[in-house]
């Protein structure tokens, strides 16, 4: 009789696991509170003889298994958070909440995560070491693994291990690079103050409009002819407020957006030089200038060779070549960042494009769909690095 693979068993808990996901799909919910989704993890994994810590100031969720030897300690980490977004997918479990959505694939992150747990669980004796299950909430802008780490989630951890779906991707395919693999996220907001007046008569005024408009461009120019192509920075301005009528010019105006990097170098080199650009280009007009960035989540930097044994561990399971290394980060932003600053690790992205979708849409997108199919590699790959590291492998 041929030995089943990691990867066979998983299907086998792909019923339980695509249930489990459309049920906290269809009850999505936001931020750092998510009581019917922590609700949904626990009934899931409440007969796996692991132990279990519920966090305080978050719904976080950690479940550990203990192996049947002692050994290290390693991490994975499933986010659960959904977007304030509108679901226009027309699934018969769609969204009951309103302008609230799974549409980056956290549903499955969790059901996937609850998977291995099982699948884990049931191998526990040949397991050397412990096994941290982080169902993390707030992953979309509210900093949730930040305050996980906070309330103790790290300690004793000796690496971690994220996995991301996406929708593009072919479905079972595995992609991650060593080093920076995604982006730093900060926002910016720049308020100009000039002197109002009558449109007719500008040269009474301060235009503040004017100024937003020469700001905006040589920001931009900025970002092409000062910061090194091989370093890259994205700077979008993605908001300009001013005026209430036609016949006015306005005393203020406001400028915000977004700016991501994959370095830390990259990152202080752009505050330095927008706190510069638009308080000099105000001055030159007369106009009072004020710029404030808030950092967000800092670059997510993959350890080189946590990075190695999750792609070997990808090809070893579902065929060499099922996992490639990315050729260069990719510029959205991840609050996994904070784990992989205190512990070496790595997060990858799972493929899970649809088979009956020819043109796929990406994360984000009110209309997002994945193969639930895929679902099995990711229990089987959660488990597998997670066996792989803790067995030295």
């Amino acid at each position: 009789m041929n030995k089943t693979t990691l990867l066979d068993d998983a299907r086998q808990l792909l019923p339980g696991t695509i249930d489990l996901r459309r049920r906290i799909h269809a009850n999505p919910e936001l931020g750092l509170e998510l009581p019917e989704t922590r609700r949904a993890v626990l009934d899931s994994i409440s007969d796996l003889d692991l132990e279990i810590t519920l966090h305080e100031r978050t719904s976080g969720v950690v479940a550990v298994l203990q192996g049947g030897r002692p050994g290290r300690t390693v991490l994975l980490r499933g986010d659960m958070d959904a977007l304030p977004m509108p679901e226009d997918t027309g699934l018969p479990f769609a969204s009951k909440t309103a302008n609230t959505m799974h549409a980056c694939g956290h549903d499955s992150h969790v059901a996937m995560l609850a998977g291995a747990a099982r699948l884990l669980a049931g191998r526990r004796d040949a397991i050397a070491g412990k096994i941290v299950f982080m169902f993390q909430p707030g992953e979309e802008g509210h900093a949730g693994a930040h305050f996980m780490i906070r309330e103790g989630v790290l300690e004793g951890v000796d690496a971690a291990f994220a996995i991301h779906i996406d929708p593009r991707l072919g479905a079972g395919r595995v992609a991650t690079r060593s080093g920076a693999l995604l982006a730093s996220a900060d926002v910016l907001e720049i308020k100009l103050k000039g002197r109002g007046g009558h449109a007719s008569m500008p040269h009474d005024a301060i235009d503040p409009v004017t100024v937003s408009c020469e700001i905006v461009q040589a920001l931009q120019s900025f970002i092409t002819r000062r910061v090194n192509v091989f370093d890259p920075v994205v700077l979008t301005i993605t908001t300009i407020e001013a005026g209430t009528a036609t016949n006015v010019i306005p005393e203020a105006a406001r400028l915000a957006g977004t700016l991501r990097s994959v370095s830390e170098r990259a990152r202080e080199r752009a505050h330095a030089g927008i706190e510069r650009i638009a308080k000099g280009v105000a001055a030159a007009h007369e106009v009072e200038a004020e710029v404030n960035i808030v950092r967000g989540y800092p670059v997510t930097v993959n350890d080189a060779d946590s990075t190695d044994l999750a792609l070997e561990t990808a090809r070893e399971q579902f065929g060499e070549n099922a996992a490639v290394q990315m050729p260069t980060p990719m510029m959205g932003a991840e609050d996994f960042s904070f784990v992989l600053q205190k512990v070496p690790g790595a997060m990858l992205f799972l493929g899970a494009r649809p088979d009956d979708i020819e043109h796929p849409l990406p994360c984000h997108s009110n209309r997002m769909q994945i193969n639930e199919d895929a679902m099995a590699h990711g229990i089987a790959l959660h488990a597998a690095i997670a066996e792989r590291y803790l067995n030295g492998a």
